[in-house]
């Protein structure tokens, strides 16, 4: 399981951008942008007690053009899967689940 700053670098690198945002503030985000906020857990248990425990992250890329392909590089991130994507004020938001 790594930690949520690991997870904020990999963003990063992935984005090529520093335009990743965990809880999102309600305005200065810089577009295309990841943000990224902790969505629940996986627990798996064993003799009744939490054994592993996954924290699942809601990942929003937000990102003008609704060709982008950075989509495509958040879908290919292990054990990530996507969930929906909408429009809103013009930007296209695509939510995957991420499990890290």
């Amino acid at each position: 399981m790594g930690s949520r700053s690991n997870l904020s670098k990999i963003l990063r690198d992935l984005l090529g951008t520093p335009n990743v945002y965990f809880q999102a503030p309600g305005s200065g985000m810089k577009y295309p942008c990841i943000k990224y906020e902790l969505d629940g857990e996986n627990t798996t248990f064993a003799d009744n007690k939490p054994r592993i425990r996954t924290k699942r992250y809601a990942v929003t890329v937000i990102d003008p053009d609704p060709d982008s392909l950075i989509p495509d590089k958040v879908g290919a991130l292990p054990m990530c899967k996507f969930n929906r994507k909408y429009t809103k004020d013009n930007l296209n938001h695509f939510v995957y689940i991420l499990y890290y």
